[in-house]
């Protein structure tokens, strides 16, 4: 079984333009997600995704493997999907294909190994999908933070920008949980996920999984016990994550 690393980048990002590129303590946003994903040892092959040639020359100069994608995508899945046929590997539909969004530069290898833990435990497992608990109530009312609920054998039941779950008052200990940006496929269910239309609750969440949800099909969630774990969805982000980079165990090791 292959296990393929896909980091999917553009420049054209809707609510942070250029973000791949924009320096963090120093370094791109894109070369923090890329070094610290090649931390997991099991990768059969690793690469950056992206339509854009500013993003190829950055990944040439450092040496990332790089592949071209069409500049149609607007969802990160299907940049992945197109780039997994061209990653140089005969890909099979047991084949596990990783979705490392290039925002997330407090990933590591706990997180993958975290994503990659319930194809082991379960073969019957097709997606999986990272998430963190939410020990904030700012992180739980942001829109720009994706929010999860699952069902007891921890499938995903639905994803959300509102709040959930409910709570009369938010605390850390209600249970919710937020997408942390890392997705897990067998490649026949990326193949059906790229190629099946968008769902009404996938269009008015704006939440890729919902897709999943909609149309019955099952994602398991691969939980990360809580630490520090901030995503990169707007300018005001940065300071956020060079603050956590201070007491970040990974930061200097790269």
């Amino acid at each position: 079984m292959n296990t393929i690393g896909i980091v999917p980048a553009r420049m054209a990002a809707s609510r942070f333009p250029g973000k791949p590129l924009y320096p963090i303590s120093g370094r791109p946003l894109l070369e923090h997600c890329f070094l610290r994903a090649q931390k997991y040892s099991g990768w059969d092959v690793l690469a950056v995704a992206t339509c854009d040639e500013e993003i190829r020359a950055f990944c040439e100069s450092k040496d990332f493997p790089v592949i071209m994608t069409a500049d149609t995508h607007t969802r990160a899945l299907d940049r992945v999907a197109e780039a997994a046929t061209k990653c140089g590997l005969d890909v099979a539909d047991d084949d596990i294909v990783v979705c490392v969004q290039g925002d997330e530069p407090l990933l590591g290898a706990d997180t993958i190994d975290a994503v990659m833990a319930p194809f082991a435990a379960d073969p019957s497992v097709e997606g999986t999908v990272l998430v963190v608990p939410i020990r904030d109530e700012a992180t739980f009312k942001n829109p720009d933070i994706v929010k999860i609920a699952h069902d007891r054998n921890g499938d995903v039941l639905y994803t959300s920008r509102a709040p959930i779950p409910h709570m009369k008052s938010f605390s850390p200990d209600g249970g919710a949980m937020r997408v942390g940006g890392i997705f897990g496929f067998r490649w026949h269910m990326l193949r059906w996920f790229t190629q099946t239309e968008e769902s009404p609750l996938e269009i008015a969440e704006a939440c890729d999984s919902n897709r999943i949800c909609d149309n019955g099909r099952r994602q398991r969630i691969a939980p990360l016990a809580f630490r520090p774990y901030q995503s990169v969805d707007s300018p005001e982000d940065v300071k956020l994550v060079e603050a956590a980079l201070e007491t970040d165990p990974l930061w200097g090791t790269y």
